[in-house]
Parts: C-alpha cells; structure tokens; sequence
C-alpha cells in the first residue's frame, strides 16, 4: 500500500500498486514510514527544454489510512506527504547546469471505494469473507504545496493542482489475484512556469495490470506493468511535440513483521520512455496497522 508515492516526484501517473482494492476491516488503521532511491534520466521533453539529464532521487515518505464503511462498501482514505532530496546534472537549452535541493513534495489525498464484491466489514466478520471479483474507483488529489522555483525547470513540487481517478478489477483465482486498473489524470495550470510563464497540460491516461501470488501467512509477491500516454503540454500557447508513450514494470514483495507490523520492499524499472521520465526505482516500507478490533486478538 502507498508504494507508489515512492517515485520521483510528479509521476503519480507512472504509479504501480498491486492489491489497490483489497477488502479491509472497517475502523483499521496504517501508519506508514518510507523510503525509496530513484536513478535515471530525464528525457529531451521540448516543454522543459531539457537534455542529458542523470538524476539522483532520494524520497522519505510519511503516509496515514483509514479503512472506511462507505455505504455498507469498503473503502479508504489516505494521506501522503513525501520528502525528497534531489541532485543531478543536465543540459539546459545546451548549457550545463547542476541541480541540488531538498523538501517537501505534494501532499496527497486520496479516497477510495469498492462497490462491488467487498462489503464493508467488521474485524470478526473478515475471516469469513472470500475475495472473488471486486470492482473500486479511487480519486486521488495532489495539493500545491511542495517545495517550487520558478527560476529552476527541475522542482520536487509541481506548483499546480492533479486530480487522478481510477477505476479497478481485481479478480481471485485460488492463490493468485489478477488487478486491472484504468485512470486519468487531469492537471490545472502552472502560471508561474520557468520564468513566469503560463504551462498547460493534458490528461495523462494509464493501464497497469499486476498479478500477485498469496504464500500463505499474509507473505505475497507480485509482478506488474503499466502503461501511460497523452500529457502534451502548451507553453505560453505553444504546443509542444512531447505527449507521453511510456511504460514501465515492477516488483513488490510483502511480509509480515507480527500481528501489527509488516515490511513492503518495492522495485521498479522504466521499459519504453518517448517523453517524460526514464529511471528505477528501489524503495520499502515499514507498516504498522492498529484498530477496527485487532487489539481485541481477533
């Protein structure tokens, strides 16, 4: 869970989060504490002028959820707040220029639902559920108040509002567990872009498919792609040649610590880069869970 805050800072789109629509007892609580490295390139995206950029990324993150009875569905609410240091080099309209700072990225806010197949439910009434085909929709909001330069193209904020939505399928067979998940993510402006000027974007579309294997014991692992496309940006009323086409696959790996602990280690890797950002990322998690009834010993 929440893995997926982990990467460089701006790419909620390029996110892979296996299990995304897991029924939870109602009333259980995550505190989650994060970090992740991220290597790689930036590549020659004409709206930010940029070429041959190598950076380093290293993101801690501080993450609460709740799980929710919405309706007599399960869902969940969750809070992200990311903290990144960022260095590296690049070429900026053919001049070398270097790049070192550090602070906070954008909050988030996301809201989640399942209204198919994952009835809200109490502590001593899970045991008895049997995860078969369950369909959810999420709407995550990422708030301006990262650390932001307009003097500087490269920023761990991004001084504009995202809204991402996503509609989910997560369907059981015995041990493995299939997820498809379709979303968009919708940008308002930036009117204070690189020297003041206006930056538009549109909509980033995304498909990731994961698949999971259940050992037993609350361990699993799983395996996932996703693929991402459209966000071409008008600077100052020019369009640019930069819509995305990119993909990217990962590894997650989930083992439990005791009753309230667990640790999630996460890995991915840029596949295809048209425009955008082309690096991996390595990343864990340490999760500790309270509520809803788990103090009772159910």
């Amino acid at each position: 869970m929440l893995l997926a805050a982990l990467l460089a800072p701006g790419a909620y789109a390029q996110e892979l989060e296996p299990r995304a629509y897991s029924n939870l007892p109602v009333g259980m609580n995550f505190l989650l504490v994060g970090f992740a490295k991220s290597e790689g390139s930036l590549s020659t995206a004409p709206a930010l002028q940029i070429e041959d950029a190598e950076l380093d990324i290293d993101t801690g993150l501080l993450a609460y959820a709740r799980a929710l009875n919405l309706w007599g569905n399960s869902g969940k609410v969750d809070v992200i707040l990311p903290y990144s240091h960022l260095e590296g080099s690049a070429l900026v309209s053919g001049v070398p220029r270097e790049r070192d700072v550090s602070g906070y990225g954008d909050p988030r806010v996301r809201l989640s639902m399942n209204f198919y197949g994952a009835p809200a439910l109490t502590m001593a009434e899970y045991p008895a559920y049997e995860h078969d085909l369950v369909i959810g929709a999420s709407v995550q909001v990422a708030i301006p108040m990262g650390q932001y330069s307009s003097d500087r193209l490269i920023n761990i904020g991004s001084n504009r509002w995202g809204i991402k939505t996503d509609v989910g399928f997560s369907k059981a067979f015995d041990k493995v567990t299939a997820d498809f998940t379709v979303g968009a993510t919708i940008f308002t402006d930036n009117d204070d872009f690189f020297g003041g000027q206006r930056l538009e974007q549109r909509p980033v579309y995304s498909t990731q498919v994961n698949l999971s294997y259940d050992f037993g014991e609350n361990v699993w692992a799983a395996l996932g792609y996703t693929y991402y496309f459209g966000g071409r940006t008008t600077v100052e009323g020019d369009t640019k040649d930069d819509e995305l086409g990119n993909s990217r696959v990962g590894f997650t790996l989930s083992l439990p610590i005791d009753r309230n602990y667990s640790f999630k280690f996460n890995a991915s890797k840029g596949v295809v880069t048209r425009f955008g950002t082309g690096f991996d990322v390595v990343g864990f998690l340490i999760q500790y869970r309270w509520g809803g009834g788990l103090s009772s010993g159910n």
